[in-house]
Protein backbone atom coordinates (compact mmCIF):
# COMPACT_ATOMS: atom_id res chain seq x y z
CA UNK A 1 0.00 0.00 0.00
CA UNK A 2 2.08 2.93 -1.24
CA UNK A 3 1.95 6.03 0.90
CA UNK A 4 1.36 8.57 -1.88
CA UNK A 5 -1.29 10.69 -0.17
CA UNK A 6 -0.43 14.43 -0.09
CA UNK A 7 0.59 15.62 3.36
CA UNK A 8 -2.02 17.51 5.37
CA UNK A 9 -0.86 20.20 7.85
CA UNK A 10 -0.50 18.93 11.39
CA UNK A 11 -2.74 21.70 12.69
CA UNK A 12 -5.52 20.47 10.43
CA UNK A 13 -5.02 16.90 11.55
CA UNK A 14 -5.06 17.97 15.20
CA UNK A 15 -8.33 19.85 14.70
CA UNK A 16 -10.16 17.17 12.74
CA UNK A 17 -9.08 14.16 14.80
CA UNK A 18 -9.77 15.95 18.09
CA UNK A 19 -13.24 16.78 16.81
CA UNK A 20 -13.85 13.09 16.20
CA UNK A 21 -12.48 12.28 19.65
CA UNK A 22 -14.93 14.75 21.19
CA UNK A 23 -18.01 13.70 19.20
CA UNK A 24 -17.42 9.97 18.73
CA UNK A 25 -20.24 8.67 20.91
CA UNK A 26 -21.32 5.13 20.18
CA UNK A 27 -18.07 3.17 20.13
CA UNK A 28 -16.08 1.75 17.18
CA UNK A 29 -18.90 1.79 14.59
CA UNK A 30 -19.39 5.52 15.15
CA UNK A 31 -15.63 6.17 15.06
CA UNK A 32 -15.21 4.30 11.77
CA UNK A 33 -18.11 6.16 10.20
CA UNK A 34 -16.80 9.56 11.31
CA UNK A 35 -13.35 8.76 9.96
CA UNK A 36 -14.80 7.54 6.67
CA UNK A 37 -16.84 10.71 6.24
CA UNK A 38 -13.76 12.83 6.84
CA UNK A 39 -11.00 11.13 4.88
CA UNK A 40 -13.05 9.52 2.07
CA UNK A 41 -16.23 11.51 1.49
CA UNK A 42 -15.48 15.06 2.54
CA UNK A 43 -11.77 15.58 1.94
CA UNK A 44 -11.04 12.62 -0.37
CA UNK A 45 -7.63 12.13 1.18
CA UNK A 46 -8.10 8.35 0.81
CA UNK A 47 -9.99 6.29 -1.73
CA UNK A 48 -12.81 4.00 -0.52
CA UNK A 49 -10.61 0.97 -1.24
CA UNK A 50 -7.68 2.39 0.73
CA UNK A 51 -9.94 3.07 3.70
CA UNK A 52 -11.48 -0.42 3.56
CA UNK A 53 -8.02 -1.96 3.44
CA UNK A 54 -7.08 0.05 6.54
CA UNK A 55 -10.18 -1.18 8.38
CA UNK A 56 -9.43 -4.79 7.45
CA UNK A 57 -5.77 -4.55 8.48
CA UNK A 58 -6.60 -2.91 11.83
CA UNK A 59 -9.08 -5.67 12.57
CA UNK A 60 -6.23 -8.17 12.23
CA UNK A 61 -4.26 -6.44 14.99
CA UNK A 62 -4.73 -6.86 18.74
CA UNK A 63 -6.02 -3.93 20.72
CA UNK A 64 -8.60 -1.22 19.95
CA UNK A 65 -9.25 -1.39 16.20
CA UNK A 66 -10.95 1.98 15.84
CA UNK A 67 -8.09 3.71 17.68
CA UNK A 68 -5.58 2.05 15.38
CA UNK A 69 -7.66 3.05 12.37
CA UNK A 70 -7.65 6.69 13.53
CA UNK A 71 -3.86 6.59 13.92
CA UNK A 72 -3.46 4.81 10.58
CA UNK A 73 -5.58 7.35 8.67
CA UNK A 74 -3.66 10.20 10.28
CA UNK A 75 -0.41 8.55 9.24
CA UNK A 76 -1.57 8.18 5.66
CA UNK A 77 -2.40 11.88 5.35
CA UNK A 78 0.29 13.36 7.59
CA UNK A 79 3.15 10.90 7.88
CA UNK A 80 4.56 9.62 11.19
CA UNK A 81 4.06 12.94 12.97
CA UNK A 82 0.54 13.06 11.62
CA UNK A 83 -0.07 9.66 13.24
CA UNK A 84 1.15 10.96 16.59
CA UNK A 85 -0.84 14.21 16.41
CA UNK A 86 -4.01 12.57 15.10
CA UNK A 87 -3.83 9.68 17.53
CA UNK A 88 -3.40 11.99 20.50
CA UNK A 89 -6.24 14.16 19.27
CA UNK A 90 -8.51 11.14 19.04
CA UNK A 91 -7.54 9.62 22.40
CA UNK A 92 -6.89 12.56 24.74
CA UNK A 93 -10.47 13.89 25.12
CA UNK A 94 -11.73 10.48 26.27
CA UNK A 95 -8.87 10.00 28.74
CA UNK A 96 -9.23 13.50 30.23
CA UNK A 97 -12.99 13.11 30.56
CA UNK A 98 -12.61 9.65 32.07
CA UNK A 99 -10.15 10.89 34.68
CA UNK A 100 -12.41 13.83 35.59
CA UNK A 101 -15.43 11.56 35.98
CA UNK A 102 -13.37 9.06 37.96
CA UNK A 103 -12.54 11.80 40.46
CA UNK A 104 -16.28 12.34 40.90
CA UNK A 105 -17.66 8.80 40.78
CA UNK A 106 -14.78 7.02 42.52
CA UNK A 107 -14.35 9.52 45.35
CA UNK A 108 -14.35 8.14 48.90
CA UNK A 109 -17.58 9.91 49.86
CA UNK A 110 -19.50 10.93 46.74
CA UNK A 111 -23.00 12.46 47.07
CA UNK A 112 -25.96 10.09 47.07
CA UNK A 113 -27.04 11.13 43.59
CA UNK A 114 -23.58 10.33 42.20
CA UNK A 115 -23.53 6.92 43.86
CA UNK A 116 -27.02 6.25 42.59
CA UNK A 117 -26.18 7.32 39.04
CA UNK A 118 -23.14 5.08 38.98
CA UNK A 119 -25.08 2.14 40.42
CA UNK A 120 -27.91 2.66 37.94
CA UNK A 121 -25.73 2.95 34.85
CA UNK A 122 -23.53 0.11 36.09
CA UNK A 123 -26.58 -2.13 36.46
CA UNK A 124 -27.19 -1.91 32.71
CA UNK A 125 -23.62 -2.79 31.71
CA UNK A 126 -24.22 -6.56 31.52
CA UNK A 127 -26.94 -5.96 28.92
CA UNK A 128 -24.55 -3.73 26.98
CA UNK A 129 -22.01 -6.57 26.94
CA UNK A 130 -24.56 -8.96 25.44
CA UNK A 131 -25.55 -6.38 22.83
CA UNK A 132 -21.89 -5.78 21.91
CA UNK A 133 -21.14 -9.48 21.64
CA UNK A 134 -24.17 -10.26 19.51
CA UNK A 135 -23.42 -7.39 17.14
CA UNK A 136 -20.00 -8.95 16.45
CA UNK A 137 -21.13 -12.57 16.44
CA UNK A 138 -23.33 -12.32 13.33
CA UNK A 139 -20.68 -11.17 10.82
CA UNK A 140 -18.05 -13.46 12.34
CA UNK A 141 -20.33 -16.49 12.14
CA UNK A 142 -21.29 -15.76 8.54
CA UNK A 143 -17.62 -15.80 7.58
CA UNK A 144 -17.30 -19.30 9.08
CA UNK A 145 -20.45 -20.99 7.76
CA UNK A 146 -18.98 -21.99 4.43
CA UNK A 147 -17.00 -24.80 6.03
CA UNK A 148 -18.46 -27.28 8.55
CA UNK A 149 -15.14 -27.77 10.32
CA UNK A 150 -14.75 -24.04 10.78
CA UNK A 151 -18.29 -23.78 12.18
CA UNK A 152 -17.51 -26.37 14.83
CA UNK A 153 -14.24 -24.66 15.73
CA UNK A 154 -15.95 -21.24 15.81
CA UNK A 155 -18.40 -22.56 18.42
CA UNK A 156 -15.58 -24.15 20.40
CA UNK A 157 -13.48 -20.98 20.40
CA UNK A 158 -16.45 -18.84 21.41
CA UNK A 159 -17.34 -21.25 24.21
CA UNK A 160 -13.78 -21.22 25.52
CA UNK A 161 -13.69 -17.43 25.45
CA UNK A 162 -17.02 -17.19 27.25
CA UNK A 163 -15.99 -19.65 29.94
CA UNK A 164 -12.67 -17.89 30.45
CA UNK A 165 -14.34 -14.49 30.81
CA UNK A 166 -16.82 -15.84 33.33
CA UNK A 167 -14.39 -17.92 35.38
CA UNK A 168 -10.76 -16.88 34.93
CA UNK A 169 -10.76 -13.24 33.87
CA UNK A 170 -7.04 -12.45 34.35
CA UNK A 171 -6.03 -15.44 32.23
CA UNK A 172 -8.38 -14.66 29.37
CA UNK A 173 -5.54 -13.36 27.23
CA UNK A 174 -3.94 -16.82 27.25
CA UNK A 175 -7.17 -18.34 25.97
CA UNK A 176 -7.40 -15.77 23.17
CA UNK A 177 -3.80 -16.37 22.16
CA UNK A 178 -4.22 -20.13 22.43
CA UNK A 179 -7.31 -20.20 20.21
CA UNK A 180 -5.54 -18.10 17.62
CA UNK A 181 -2.46 -20.31 17.59
CA UNK A 182 -4.53 -23.49 17.43
CA UNK A 183 -6.27 -22.20 14.31
CA UNK A 184 -2.91 -21.25 12.76
CA UNK A 185 -1.63 -24.75 13.49
CA UNK A 186 -4.70 -26.41 12.02
CA UNK A 187 -4.55 -24.37 8.83
CA UNK A 188 -0.84 -24.66 8.27
CA UNK A 189 -0.42 -28.24 9.44
CA UNK A 190 2.03 -27.21 12.15
CA UNK A 191 2.74 -29.91 14.70
CA UNK A 192 3.59 -27.71 17.63
CA UNK A 193 0.86 -26.24 19.84
CA UNK A 194 0.43 -22.65 21.05
CA UNK A 195 3.68 -22.53 23.00
CA UNK A 196 4.18 -18.83 22.28
CA UNK A 197 1.81 -17.89 25.06
CA UNK A 198 4.30 -18.70 27.80
CA UNK A 199 6.11 -15.33 27.68
CA UNK A 200 2.83 -13.60 28.47
CA UNK A 201 2.43 -15.15 31.92
CA UNK A 202 2.23 -12.51 34.66
CA UNK A 203 5.60 -11.63 36.12
CA UNK A 204 6.24 -11.91 39.83
CA UNK A 205 6.83 -8.17 40.04
CA UNK A 206 3.18 -7.63 39.18
CA UNK A 207 1.84 -9.73 42.03
CA UNK A 208 1.85 -7.12 44.79
CA UNK A 209 -0.72 -4.80 43.28
CA UNK A 210 1.70 -1.90 42.82
CA UNK A 211 2.71 0.03 39.73
CA UNK A 212 4.02 -3.18 38.11
CA UNK A 213 0.61 -4.84 38.43
CA UNK A 214 -1.16 -1.78 37.01
CA UNK A 215 1.30 -1.62 34.12
CA UNK A 216 0.74 -5.31 33.32
CA UNK A 217 -3.04 -4.90 33.30
CA UNK A 218 -2.66 -1.92 30.96
CA UNK A 219 -0.36 -3.89 28.66
CA UNK A 220 -2.93 -6.67 28.36
CA UNK A 221 -5.67 -4.16 27.64
CA UNK A 222 -3.71 -2.35 24.95
CA UNK A 223 -1.63 -5.04 23.28
CA UNK A 224 -3.26 -8.42 23.83
CA UNK A 225 -7.02 -7.84 23.74
CA UNK A 226 -8.17 -9.21 20.41
CA UNK A 227 -11.53 -7.69 19.56
CA UNK A 228 -10.92 -4.47 21.50
CA UNK A 229 -13.83 -2.68 23.09
CA UNK A 230 -15.75 -4.78 25.58
CA UNK A 231 -13.30 -7.67 25.60
CA UNK A 232 -11.15 -5.57 27.95
CA UNK A 233 -13.81 -5.87 30.67
CA UNK A 234 -13.09 -9.44 31.80
CA UNK A 235 -9.38 -8.71 31.39
CA UNK A 236 -9.68 -5.94 33.98
CA UNK A 237 -12.51 -6.94 36.31
CA UNK A 238 -10.98 -9.76 38.30
CA UNK A 239 -7.63 -7.98 38.69
CA UNK A 240 -9.12 -4.60 39.61
CA UNK A 241 -11.81 -5.90 41.97
CA UNK A 242 -10.82 -9.31 43.36
CA UNK A 243 -7.05 -9.69 43.01
CA UNK A 244 -5.71 -6.24 43.84
CA UNK A 245 -8.82 -4.66 45.38
CA UNK A 246 -8.27 -1.36 43.63
CA UNK A 247 -12.03 -0.82 43.31
CA UNK A 248 -15.28 -2.25 44.54
CA UNK A 249 -17.48 -4.25 42.20
CA UNK A 250 -19.91 -1.32 42.10
CA UNK A 251 -17.09 1.10 41.33
CA UNK A 252 -15.90 -1.09 38.47
CA UNK A 253 -19.39 -1.23 36.97
CA UNK A 254 -19.56 2.55 37.19
CA UNK A 255 -16.21 2.83 35.41
CA UNK A 256 -17.34 0.55 32.58
CA UNK A 257 -20.55 2.55 32.21
CA UNK A 258 -18.55 5.77 32.04
CA UNK A 259 -16.39 4.26 29.33
CA UNK A 260 -19.50 3.58 27.28
CA UNK A 261 -21.19 6.97 27.64
CA UNK A 262 -18.09 9.08 27.00
CA UNK A 263 -16.86 9.77 23.45
CA UNK A 264 -13.70 8.32 22.01
CA UNK A 265 -12.20 4.87 22.48
CA UNK A 266 -13.71 2.52 25.07
CA UNK A 267 -10.20 1.43 26.07
CA UNK A 268 -9.97 4.75 27.92
CA UNK A 269 -11.83 2.89 30.69
CA UNK A 270 -8.43 1.64 31.82
CA UNK A 271 -7.70 5.18 33.00
CA UNK A 272 -10.45 4.79 35.62
CA UNK A 273 -8.84 1.57 36.85
CA UNK A 274 -5.48 3.32 37.06
CA UNK A 275 -7.06 6.23 38.93
CA UNK A 276 -8.62 3.88 41.46
CA UNK A 277 -5.31 2.08 41.90
CA UNK A 278 -2.86 4.97 42.19
CA UNK A 279 -4.68 8.26 41.77
CA UNK A 280 -4.28 10.69 38.90
CA UNK A 281 -0.75 9.52 38.13
CA UNK A 282 -1.94 5.92 37.94
CA UNK A 283 -4.74 6.88 35.58
CA UNK A 284 -2.38 8.71 33.24
CA UNK A 285 0.16 5.88 33.38
CA UNK A 286 -2.44 3.22 32.61
CA UNK A 287 -3.74 5.19 29.64
CA UNK A 288 -0.26 5.82 28.23
CA UNK A 289 0.72 2.15 28.51
CA UNK A 290 -2.59 0.89 27.08
CA UNK A 291 -2.49 3.14 24.01
CA UNK A 292 1.24 2.96 23.24
CA UNK A 293 1.01 -0.41 21.40
CA UNK A 294 -1.54 1.06 18.98
CA UNK A 295 0.90 3.81 18.01
CA UNK A 296 3.75 1.32 17.67
CA UNK A 297 1.73 -1.10 15.55
CA UNK A 298 0.81 1.64 13.08
CA UNK A 299 4.05 3.61 13.09
CA UNK A 300 6.23 0.52 12.63
CA UNK A 301 3.91 -1.63 10.55
CA UNK A 302 1.66 0.85 8.74
CA UNK A 303 3.52 0.66 5.40
CA UNK A 304 3.03 -3.14 5.42
CA UNK A 305 -0.71 -3.14 6.16
CA UNK A 306 -1.55 -4.41 2.69
CA UNK A 307 0.68 -7.44 3.29
CA UNK A 308 -0.88 -7.98 6.72
CA UNK A 309 -4.36 -8.18 5.22
CA UNK A 310 -3.27 -10.85 2.75
CA UNK A 311 -1.16 -12.79 5.27
CA UNK A 312 -2.72 -16.22 5.70
CA UNK A 313 -1.27 -16.75 9.18
CA UNK A 314 -2.64 -13.43 10.43
CA UNK A 315 -6.06 -14.28 9.03
CA UNK A 316 -5.94 -17.76 10.57
CA UNK A 317 -4.94 -16.35 13.96
CA UNK A 318 -7.86 -13.90 13.90
CA UNK A 319 -10.20 -16.72 12.85
CA UNK A 320 -9.40 -18.40 16.17
CA UNK A 321 -8.89 -15.42 18.47
CA UNK A 322 -11.84 -13.49 17.03
CA UNK A 323 -14.62 -15.93 18.03
CA UNK A 324 -12.93 -16.40 21.41
CA UNK A 325 -13.03 -12.63 21.93
CA UNK A 326 -16.72 -12.55 21.00
CA UNK A 327 -17.41 -15.34 23.47
CA UNK A 328 -15.46 -13.41 26.09
CA UNK A 329 -17.60 -10.33 25.54
CA UNK A 330 -20.78 -12.38 25.97
CA UNK A 331 -19.31 -14.27 28.93
CA UNK A 332 -18.37 -11.03 30.67
CA UNK A 333 -22.07 -10.42 31.25
CA UNK A 334 -22.05 -13.13 33.94
CA UNK A 335 -19.55 -11.55 36.35
CA UNK A 336 -20.94 -8.10 35.55
CA UNK A 337 -24.47 -9.17 36.49
CA UNK A 338 -23.27 -11.08 39.55
CA UNK A 339 -21.69 -7.87 40.87
CA UNK A 340 -25.14 -6.29 41.31
CA UNK A 341 -26.43 -6.08 44.87
CA UNK A 342 -29.69 -4.21 45.22
CA UNK A 343 -33.03 -5.51 43.92
CA UNK A 344 -33.72 -2.33 41.97
CA UNK A 345 -30.47 -2.83 40.05
CA UNK A 346 -31.71 -6.15 38.70
CA UNK A 347 -34.90 -4.41 37.60
CA UNK A 348 -32.82 -1.78 35.82
CA UNK A 349 -30.82 -4.55 34.16
CA UNK A 350 -33.99 -6.24 32.93
CA UNK A 351 -35.39 -3.01 31.51
CA UNK A 352 -32.05 -2.22 29.87
CA UNK A 353 -31.92 -5.70 28.31
CA UNK A 354 -35.34 -5.18 26.76
CA UNK A 355 -34.38 -1.71 25.53
CA UNK A 356 -31.09 -2.84 23.99
CA UNK A 357 -31.89 -6.34 22.72
CA UNK A 358 -35.57 -6.07 21.81
CA UNK A 359 -36.34 -2.40 21.19
CA UNK A 360 -32.81 -1.80 19.81
CA UNK A 361 -32.35 1.46 21.65
CA UNK A 362 -28.98 3.20 21.67
CA UNK A 363 -26.37 2.18 24.21
CA UNK A 364 -25.55 5.72 25.33
CA UNK A 365 -29.17 6.74 25.80
CA UNK A 366 -29.96 3.51 27.68
CA UNK A 367 -27.03 3.95 30.07
CA UNK A 368 -27.88 7.60 30.67
CA UNK A 369 -31.49 6.69 31.42
CA UNK A 370 -30.36 3.99 33.84
CA UNK A 371 -28.04 6.49 35.49
CA UNK A 372 -30.83 9.02 35.91
CA UNK A 373 -33.06 6.35 37.46
CA UNK A 374 -30.30 5.45 39.89
CA UNK A 375 -29.69 9.10 40.77
CA UNK A 376 -33.39 9.55 41.58
CA UNK A 377 -33.30 6.49 43.82
CA UNK A 378 -30.21 7.84 45.57
CA UNK A 379 -31.75 11.26 46.17
CA UNK A 380 -34.97 9.64 47.42
CA UNK A 381 -33.00 7.73 50.04
CA UNK A 382 -33.21 4.32 48.41
CA UNK A 383 -30.68 1.56 49.13
CA UNK A 384 -27.35 2.03 47.35
CA UNK A 385 -24.56 -0.53 46.95
CA UNK A 386 -21.22 0.18 48.56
Amino acid sequence: MADTTPRVPLTRIAREWTRIGLTGFGGPPAHIELLRRLVVERERWLSPREFEDGVAACNLLPGPASTQLAIYCARRVGGPWGAVVGGLGFITPAVVLMLALSALFLAHHPPAWVRGAGAGAGAAVAAVAVRAGLSLAGPSWRRAVADRGRRVRWIAYAALGGAAAALVGPWLVLVLLGCGMVEVGLRTGARRGPGVVAPFLPAASASAGGIGALAWVAVKVGALSFGGGFVIVPLMQRNAVHTYHWMTATGFLSAVALGQVTPGPVVATVAAVGYAAHGLGGGVLAAVIAFTPSFLFVLLGGPQFDRLRSNSRAQAFLAGAGPAAIGAILGSAIPLASALIETWQFIVLGVAAVALLVARRGIVSTLLTAGVAGAIIGVAGGPLPH
